[in-house]
């Protein structure tokens, strides 16, 4: 007899935990086109399992945006964050014209679009916990939407490039017009094809126009207060990017963390430590 009551209590108990586990929502991928200044740029984001509301991650892409760090997506996602990924208008088949001000007015789109109840609840996120982290160009744009945005919880630079820095270096030795033609041509380098209604010199005359205002330093005291985490290589962005930690600390801000990992800019030996480094991070932010 207790053997058989042995039984109907283990097969309950499995009944149970299967009924609960099938309650449980699976971690899945939903595409989306996330408005922004009248064009619907291309999007997905990686849902974390559970029913939330979770934390979530913009992942910012870089320039061109041949490494995506999509990797990363999938590991923050196991770790409970969701994770958003998009494309600039201009950029890898979304509609529109790129250039640095319309990717710094996309990010804030695609904040909004987090933050709208509708999709925050078909999401299974939490609006009020959201973290740009950002790659190269993504890292510039990371900290633009961040300084735009006192919610924004915290930033995570990958070799962050101080793209308007990089031009007024130039401008220190060159007249406008030689600036440009540099910078421009180094823009040109590094692959325009995967962008649409720019050349490499409209984007060097848009950091021309806008100066030391769009520099790293400048948002300095923009970012006083929230988490920042920096991360650098050797592909020859570290001073900059050291630099910028040490004006966000002198800013008054003490929660500023940085890492150093010996590779190259795409960190391609290095991209499980890369994870290591950015979910520790973001574990403290939990």
């Amino acid at each position: 007899m207790r053997r058989v009551l042995l039984a109907a209590c283990v097969a309950l108990g499995t009944a149970c935990m299967a009924v609960h586990a099938a309650d449980v929502p699976k971690a899945t991928m939903e595409s989306m086109q996330i408005p922004s200044h009248g064009k619907l740029m291309n999007g997905m984001v990686y849902v974390a399992a559970g029913a939330g509301p979770h934390p979530v991650v913009i992942l910012l892409h870089g320039f061109p945006g041949n490494e995506r760090n999509l990797d990363l997506a999938q590991d923050m996602r196991r770790a409970g964050w969701d994770v958003l990924y998009f494309n600039y208008r201009g950029a890898w088949g979304t509609p529109g014209d790129f250039s640095f001000g319309n990717g710094i007015e996309d990010v804030a789109s695609a904040i909004a679009y987090l933050r709208a109840p509708a999709n925050a609840a078909r999401l299974r996120l939490d609006p009020a916990r959201i973290v740009l982290v950002g790659h190269s160009m993504g890292g510039f744009m990371a900290v633009h939407g961040a300084a735009a945005d006192p919610a924004i919880k915290g930033v995570a630079m990958i070799s962050g490039a101080d793209l308007a820095d990089r031009f007024q270096q130039l401008r220190s030795t060159s007249d406008a017009a030689g600036a440009v033609k540099t910078m421009g041509a180094l823009l040109a380098k590094e692959g325009m094809a995967p962008l649409a209604g720019c050349t490499g010199d409209s984007l060097a005359r848009e950091l021309s126009q806008h100066g030391p205002a769009w520099t790293f330093t400048a948002k300095a005291g923009a970012m006083r207060g929230r988490p920042l985490l920096v991360v650098t290589s050797d592909d020859g962005l570290a001073p900059t990017d050291d630099a910028f930690a040490d004006a966000v600390r002198k800013a008054g801000d003490p929660h500023v963390a940085t890492v150093h990992l010996p590779t190259d800019h795409a960190y391609s030996d290095q991209r499980m430590e890369l994870s290591q480094a950015v979910l520790k991070w973001l574990a403290t932010l939990q």
